[in-house]
């Protein structure tokens, strides 16, 4: 009968101590378990005189009785306890700062464009598109460059067919917009060209935009108008103009256009007056009408802005470069 004290208080003593749901178990295993120390106290009924068994036995029952019911209410706050310790772990603050997460931004060229399209169409110009693929009657022969011509050579490039091909610049959208509309007309024509160039400043696939004004006594002034208004918008006021005499077979006359930028005249484009021919190619009695054209790089424009040295950086998509526009 002492025994049996003895071992429901060192029960009881070491359940009060239990500080989780694991240990709490081992304790049950110990005193409760099949091999338990109070269950195997049953097997001393054997050894007991016949009149002693009953007693000794309620008494093991009851033994069991107090300590399983001991058990349970540890069990109860130990579950509570933990359950707490759970959700206080799992618990969010909402008035703490959500997760950093850098936020991009728009491509270098893509900003470029934008800024360019913001500025001619501030300037009654609107923005036209059209196909990459191109025929050779639109890239080259309505733009007066035969096949036999000189200037086709350096842009001859990725062909599909005999006549067709990746269009080498986006003059072929000046084509196809005068073949379906009358002038007057002012639009740009912004996309990606490709050519067989590939060095620091030349890329195989770079992104241009055209301009194209089409109206009655167009005039160099207009034109040179027009590209003083782009560059100060684009480099700053004190930017500064120079037209030098050029050829192109689209235009006559023509000038490869300089910008001040700095204390530095950078070369940042071609330009001129629409030569008669493309009027004629496409339906315009050149007699009546007259207009400028010129195509622009926007690598090159970005390349001048911010004194980017290598045509290449904007295609390599190192993070560091892109993160600096």
């Amino acid at each position: 009968m002492n025994e049996i004290q003895i071992l429901v208080d060192e029960a009881l003593k070491e359940i009060d101590s239990a500080k989780d749901s694991n240990t709490l178990n081992n304790i049950r295993v110990k005193y409760l378990g099949k091999k338990g120390l109070i269950t195997s106290l049953m097997k001393k009924l054997k050894d007991l005189p016949q009149e002693e068994r009953p007693k000794f036995g309620a008494m093991v029952n009851e033994a069991k009785d107090t300590v399983t019911q001991k058990i349970n209410e540890k069990l109860k706050e130990l579950s509570e306890k933990e359950k707490k310790q759970k959700y206080e772990k799992l618990a969010v603050d909402i008035s703490l700062p959500g997760a950093r997460r850098d936020i991009g931004h728009l491509h270098i060229l893509t900003q470029i464009q934008r800024e360019l399209e913001d500025i001619f169409i501030s300037m009654g110009f609107e923005v036209v598109e059209g196909p990459e693929v191109e025929d050779t009657w639109h890239n080259f022969d309505a733009l007066n460059t035969p096949d036999w011509h000189p200037a086709r050579d350096v842009q001859d490039s990725f062909y599909f067919t005999d006549k067709i091909l990746l269009r080498t610049h986006t003059s072929p959208v000046q084509i196809r917009t005068m073949l379906q509309r009358k002038p007057p007309l002012a639009i740009i024509s912004p996309g990606r060209v490709f050519r067989r160039d590939y060095d620091s400043t030349h890329l195989p696939m770079f992104t241009q935009m055209e301009v194209l004004f089409v109206d009655k006594n167009v005039t160099i002034k207009h034109l040179k108008y027009t590209l003083e208004e782009m560059a100060k918008r684009i480099f700053g006021e004190g930017s500064k103009v120079r037209l030098r005499p050029s050829f192109f077979p689209f235009t006559e006359p023509s000038y490869e256009v300089d910008v001040l930028f700095g204390d530095t005249w950078l070369e940042i484009l071609g330009a001129g007056m629409v030569d008669p021919n493309v009027f004629k190619n496409v339906g315009y009695d050149p007699n009546e009408w007259s207009g400028f054209a010129f195509g622009l790089g926007l690598e090159r424009i970005a390349m001048v802005k911010f004194g980017i040295k290598d045509i290449r950086d904007f295609i390599r998509n190192d993070i560091k470069f892109l993160e600096n526009y």
